[in-house]
């Protein structure tokens, strides 16, 4: 068919109510325009100059509760009402006029459409079927103005991803690489593209949202950084953006969407691991956003090839990104160290793109309480994970029924991935320095919850029961320090008098402590079977503690004389410079448990913490005696020991067993279980001090650090036995430092009891 006309109205309808619609509006907008169907035209025949302008009619659920949105009685009962049957639409319009409504997109001329589609398209793809999505595409774009960015979601992704020249290029590359034709590369990898890409619909998003917002709307009332929320929507509307969240809980997605999706933002594309792809979660989670990926690719080139193919896409067109840098739920309340593969992935498309960028969010979620921390701990001491399912589904919704206090969503700073990885330099670390960066943000950024702070405190405490009073005096100096420091800390009120004592109930709710009042007043003590637990809270919040800790065992290493200068005070080589070494070497044997800065910045962290602890350090020679009065000065303050002992505790049982080994390499999975049978021995026979040191994350951290020091496999080692002993020095010197600082600080007396210790 060949056309004239200057304007062409494409109308992208399915009934004749639409139709009619269309053809209504389209008398008054462009009176002189045929309206066509795109099926209908053949655009290879339209001269360069017309332009065509693509029309949808939108169709809008009624308004319940103040707000348009399908619910699921809708589904239930077989309906889409924004997508409605042709049977029932005449009775939609004449009882709600206001329910359908027509958008006009971005006007294109042929010609434009031409040149954008000699520079995207492979050579040989169809040039209606280009004009076709892409009149969609502005069409979708001009709905959003309706129905609200919450509701944007990409459309024809499959075919736009594998239509592009880039993607033929790249497939052509690796099947020559492979040995294998083109074409079956070609045809597998969109093959494997298909079963990954979210299949995205606005129905299946108000109904994953309805159904599943339940698993978390009666357990927590959620709270939110607003002032960053709104750095962020600005942000949005000219960059994508990934948000990297801690990972707690099943329900972290959930938390996360419901927060964007109430503030109007798009949904975010949410990367997870095909074990939670089960009916009818899979199905439905993949049409509201959800990703589902093998959890291990690396041995398939064509699925890595279409992953990559996929990711650069979303940052091509700016749909924000979302998921789990630990690529696991933290069994130990702590970051777990950073999965590389997907940033990899993202920070290809970045750098392929001329002018590719995304913003990087590094985002933190807390919870008061979490019902799946029992089950998470028995894994971490050594118990089998069971495996995701429909009766598992029922069973932790069923769990979620009880209010269990608070949950927190708050904000690192955001950053530019490509000015990060400028920041970041060439190399092999250029990768880790970025993702260490978004570790580090997570952290500064997560708050200190009541529960937390007071698993700090009776885990810290001895092993006994403590009065309400007794609590608060160990909780007094803990708050003084968060304060000081400008931490994102509890509420005051929850840690003392009746917010106190509501904080206790709810641990004790959930199992974690236990509450004695048969006798003159209450008393609270950690449930012994449940001290992972409680130390799962406590770790949510030990990163704000541990450059505190390690000034403190830096400062004792000091004043005993454990670390001496050579030379003068006022030369490099004085005891200020000796005691930064001693820092970096305590940084070093941490270094696979927390996320430590750079050298200089760390050492600015260092300083920072003597400007709390010894506000005139500056003006002082740092003598022995000095340090020594200064420590003694902070009784009851100390945080070393509460801090740090489970660390180290955790590396005296891995030393020790690879001590016991002689010179025989070890399999990684054989050690931590060994470690698990030795740490419960040593733990009873009181040689560990922090019971619940014995954990498969903690022993993890150990086997990667001896393995980094190559006390594995002995490679590099010229007297394996003798290097394994020196760690188990290392280690043992700085547990003593602990046990003396646990003298200094002395909890008992500042509470009117005698410890004997």
């Amino acid at each position: 068919m060949h056309m004239a006309d200057e304007v062409v109205v494409l109308a992208e309808t399915r009934t004749s109510v639409e139709l009619r619609a269309v053809t209504d509006w389209a008398s008054t907008a462009h009176p002189d325009a045929p309206v066509r169907r795109p099926d209908d035209v053949d655009f290879d025949a339209l001269p360069p100059s017309t332009t065509l302008v693509p029309v949808r009619p939108v169709w809008l659920p009624a308004v319940r509760q103040g707000e348009r949105r399908v619910t699921l009685g809708d589904v239930l009962v077989l309906s889409n009402p924004r997508r409605p049957v042709g049977l029932v639409q005449p009775l939609i319009r004449g009882r709600r006029p206001d329910s359908l409504r027509v958008v006009e997109g971005a006007p294109a001329t042929i010609a434009e459409l031409r040149e954008r589609y000699a520079r995207d398209l492979a050579e040989g793809a169809p040039f209606g079927k280009y004009v076709a999505v892409q009149a969609s595409l502005s069409a979708e774009r001009a709905e959003r103005q309706i129905i609200g960015d919450r509701y944007k979601v990409p459309q024809l992704v499959a075919e736009q991803v594998s239509s592009s020249a880039r993607f033929q290029a790249g497939a052509a590359k690796l099947a020559a690489e492979l040995g294998r034709p083109t074409e079956t590369v070609v045809a597998e990898a969109v093959d494997k593209l298909s079963g990954f890409v979210a299949t995205q619909s606005r129905l299946m998003d108000d109904v994953f949202s309805a159904t599943f917002d339940r698993l978390h709307e009666r357990a927590w009332h959620v709270t939110v950084d607003l002032d960053t929320l709104n750095t962020l929507r600005t942000l949005n509307k000219s960059t994508g953006l990934v948000f990297l969240p801690s990972h707690r809980s099943y329900v972290d997605p959930l938390v996360l969407a419901k927060v964007l999706r109430s503030n109007d933002f798009p949904p975010t594309l949410v990367l997870g691991g095909n074990n939670l792809s089960f009916w009818p979660v899979g199905p439905v989670a993949r049409r509201a956003g959800m990703i589902f990926i093998r959890r291990k690719f690396g041995s398939d080139p064509v699925y890595k090839f279409a992953m990559r193919s996929y990711l650069s896409y979303i940052v091509e067109k700016r749909f924000n990104l979302e998921w789990y840098i630990e690529g696991g739920r933290s069994r130990t309340g702590k970051l777990r160290k950073p999965m590389m593969g997907l940033l990899n992935y993202v920070v290809d498309a970045v750098t392929q793109l001329d002018s590719g960028d995304v913003t990087i969010v590094p985002t933190s979620i807390v919870y008061d309480q979490l019902q799946e921390i029992g089950a998470m701990a028995a894994e971490d001491a050594g118990g089998a994970k069971k495996p995701e399912g429909i009766g598992w589904l029922l069973r932790y919704a069923k769990a979620q029924r009880s209010y269990l206090g608070e949950a927190r969503v708050r904000f690192g700073t955001p950053f530019s991935l490509r000015s990060a990885l400028d920041d970041a330099g060439e190399g092999r670390a250029r990768l880790e320095k970025v993702a260490f960066r978004v570790m580090d943000e997570i952290n500064s950024a997560t708050p200190i919850s009541a529960t937390s702070l007071a698993g700090f405190a009776l885990l810290g405490a001895p092993d006994r029961a403590y009065t309400l009073a007794e609590i608060e005096a160990i909780l007094v100096p803990l708050l003084d320090y968060i304060a000081r420091r400008g931490l994102p800390g509890p509420d005051p009120a929850r840690c003392r008098g009746v917010g106190l004592t509501q904080t206790l109930r709810v641990l004790a709710g959930n199992g974690v402590v236990s509450c004695f009042d048969g006798g003159s007043e209450p008393v609270w003590s950690i449930v012994p079977d449940n001290r992972a637990v409680a130390a799962y809270y406590r770790n949510g919040a030990l990163h704000h503690f541990v450059n505190r800790a390690i000034v403190e065992v830096n400062m004792l290493a000091v004043a005993e004389g454990e670390v001496r200068a050579t030379g003068d005070y006022a030369t490099d080589e004085g005891l200020l410079a000796v005691a930064q070494r001693e820092a970096l070497r305590i940084r070093d044997l941490l270094k696979f448990e927390f996320f430590f800065p750079v050298k200089d910045e760390y050492f600015h962290r260092l300083a920072a913490e003597l400007d709390l602890i010894a506000p005139q350090w500056r003006e002082r020679i740092p003598t022995q005696e000095w340090t020594y009065e200064v420590l003694h000065g902070h009784t009851g303050a100390l945080l070393a020991r509460r801090t740090l002992q489970p660390f180290f505790d955790a590396q005296l049982v891995a030393a020790t067993r690879l001590v016991q080994l002689g010179t025989a390499a070890c399999d990684k999975a054989d050690l931590i279980a060994d470690c698990l049978g030795l740490g419960r021995q040593l733990s009873l026979q009181g040689v560990v001090r922090s019971k619940d040191s014995v954990s498969k994350d903690l022993y993890d951290g150990a086997y990667r650090l001896a393995d980094n020091r190559d006390l594995i496999h002995g490679e590099g080692v010229t007297n394996l036995l003798a290097a394994r002993q020196e760690w188990l020095d290392e280690v043992n010197l700085m547990r003593d430092r602990l046990a003396r600082i646990a003298e200094i600080e002395d909890i008992q007396p500042a509470l009117g009891q005698k410890d004997a210790r």
